[in-house]
């Protein structure tokens, strides 16, 4: 095989792959659903009364109701930080809406990015409550209608706590606490259960995120972002669960600890249990499949008479940064999701995170980055350009074997095998350097793609958001351009007149792939194409000092 057709493989390859990624997220198989575990039946022996994850109840209110809590008995909070602006419908107490006051909807917009919302044709919320024999949110009456002391906080300090009180006639108590960090996009949810009933109080803690099957679509065969559920256990690091799964099958899994959440492209909502606990995880999909829901179900609790305990869990409602939600929960990284070649992205992104720390430019940081990895792959670079100048080289006798043997393809082969060991030349040598990198080429696709850092992270002049195309396609054009001198640098030895007319128009059509690409990759993609052409100059020319003619 010519080293030349490599080009062809690569760019093969790469299509391909992509081709498969979107045919797995849209007709791939699904997960099997393993049974419950023996530690839930357990749970639900002790307190059989206890309701199981498909009895959660739903919000049971009006989109107008959760949004501006019209409802006579509830009305809604408004809590502002300097990282979230959150509404909480007091009517059962969850959160119905959170903008990231630090994210903006768009580069050139002052509007701020909305994660969770109520509004009817985007319906997104986080619920939460007690469910249980006892519990306010599993009463025939509805959910509970919590008492605030104010309608409006802000955080003025570094922690602010927003309570919400339900209590009834016969002494039971239970205060609903939001606390909220200074820029910080987690929410930790405190229950404090007062019981002066005179009687054991059972219940047991819950969460959820509700949202809409049919909103934003992931993105094209290209930028095949991900919008769905995910979970973790003590089994399963991370798994994802689509709409599709939900509506198929509802997921039931008991786990010591785990996460349940709902991802999208850069952002992330997620539900973090007390990871001491054992949990049990759901997903419900609504009657018509309009919403799919994902949760947990904690483990049940007693309250004697005349006791009070407490129960705590954390919501996290922003941005996949990898360094914060590593430390806050297990795996909840892995939400930043890299693909197969994760354990060659992770070390990459930190190397590209520790560059742009210097340099303060992402941009400039991808161009060193780039020259880092293609030093270090010198070696193999030049046993390829080695090797593709050795194949040139033999090209009259090649010819010469052609003219001998003609149409006899058996002798050809045979006669070109002898020409290779004679001449100690490896006809793969070209080609296998080349397939070496492109792990590190895919893997820097999904950094580019996955990391939240690079939305509206800007380079200079035109490119302003290295995230999404190059909106002049400049870069696409000059990486093209640059394919095309590493071309003619490196003639064709192909004599499949159909192979040659593939591998001319080449660079046109890597060119037109690029052209949806985000420009950050294509930046990559150019100064590594910029470097390979220096390189391989210095390579020949030193075979050419060698006495190997490579041209």
């Amino acid at each position: 095989m010519e080293s030349q057709r490599s080009f062809m493989i690569i760019a093969l390859l790469f299509v391909s792959y992509l081709l498969w990624q979107q045919w797995q997220m849209d007709y791939g198989p699904k997960p099997v659903v393993a049974p419950v575990e023996n530690t839930q039946t357990q749970q639900t022996e002790v307190h059989d009364d206890v309701p199981q994850s498909q009895d959660v109840p739903a919000s049971g209110m009006t989109h107008a109701d959760l949004v501006a809590g019209t409802s006579t008995q509830s009305k809604t909070i408004h809590v502002t930080t300097d990282a979230l602006d959150v509404v909480i419908n007091t009517k059962g107490g969850d959160i119905v809406s959170a903008n990231l006051t630090d994210f903006n909807v768009d580069l050139d917009s002052d509007e701020k990015f909305s994660l969770l919302r109520a509004t009817p044709s985007n319906l997104y919320i986080a619920q939460s409550g007690l469910i249980g024999r006892d519990g306010p949110d599993a009463s025939k009456n509805g959910r509970p209608d919590y008492q605030t002391q104010s309608d409006s906080y802000t955080l003025t300090g570094e922690k602010l706590d927003v309570p919400l009180v339900w209590q009834t006639d016969t002494g039971l108590t239970v205060t609903k606490t939001f606390t909220f960090y200074a820029n910080q996009h987690k929410v930790d949810v405190n229950y404090t259960i007062t019981n002066q009933t005179g009687e054991p109080v059972h219940i047991q803690q819950y969460a959820q995120l509700k949202q809409v099957v049919e909103g934003e679509k992931s993105g094209g065969m290209f930028m095949p972002t991900y919008r769905g559920s995910a979970y973790s256990t003590d089994e399963t690091r991370y798994e994802k669960y689509t709409f599709d799964d939900i509506e198929e099958s509802n997921l039931k899994k008991s786990t010591k600890g785990g996460w349940v959440a709902m991802l999208q492209h850069y952002f992330v909502s997620a539900w973090i249990p007390p990871k001491t606990e054992q949990n049990n995880l759901f997903t419900k999909s609504s009657a018509n499949h309009t919403y799919a829901t994902i949760g947990f179900t904690g483990e049940p609790k007693t309250v004697e008479a005349g006791q009070s305990t407490s129960l705590n869990t954390t919501l996290y409602i922003g941005p996949k940064d990898q360094d914060l939600l590593h430390n806050l929960a297990d795996n909840l990284d892995l939400t930043v999701d890299y693909g197969i070649f994760f354990w060659i992205s992770q070390p990459l992104f930190a190397l590209l995170k520790f560059i742009q720390g210097i340099v303060g430019n992402w941009g400039v940081a991808i161009i060193v980055i780039t020259i880092i990895v293609k030093g270090a792959m010198y070696p193999l670079t030049k046993a390829q350009y080695v090797s593709m100048g050795k194949m040139r080289a033999l090209q009259p006798k090649m010819a010469a074997l052609k003219e001998r043997y003609g149409d006899d393809r058996q002798k050809m082969s045979m006669g070109m095998m002898e020409l290779y060991k004679k001449e100690k030349v490896n006809p793969m040598g070209g080609c296998f350097p080349m397939l070496l990198q492109m792990p590190i080429f895919l893997a820097l696709y999904y950094v580019f793609l996955e990391s939240v850092e690079f939305r509206h992270a800007g380079f200079f002049l035109w490119i302003k958001d290295l995230s999404v195309q190059d909106p002049y396609y400049v870069l696409p054009v000059l990486m093209g351009i640059s394919m095309f001198l590493l071309q003619k640098l490196n003639p064709a030895t192909i004599q499949d007149p159909m192979q040659q007319k593939i591998f001319q128009w080449m660079p046109v059509m890597m060119t037109i792939f690029f052209l949806w690409f985000p420009a950050g990759l294509v930046l990559y993609w150019l100064v590594s194409n910029l470097i390979t052409l220096t390189q391989a100059k210095i390579i020949y020319a030193g075979m050419e000092k060698n006495g190997l003619k490579t041209k």
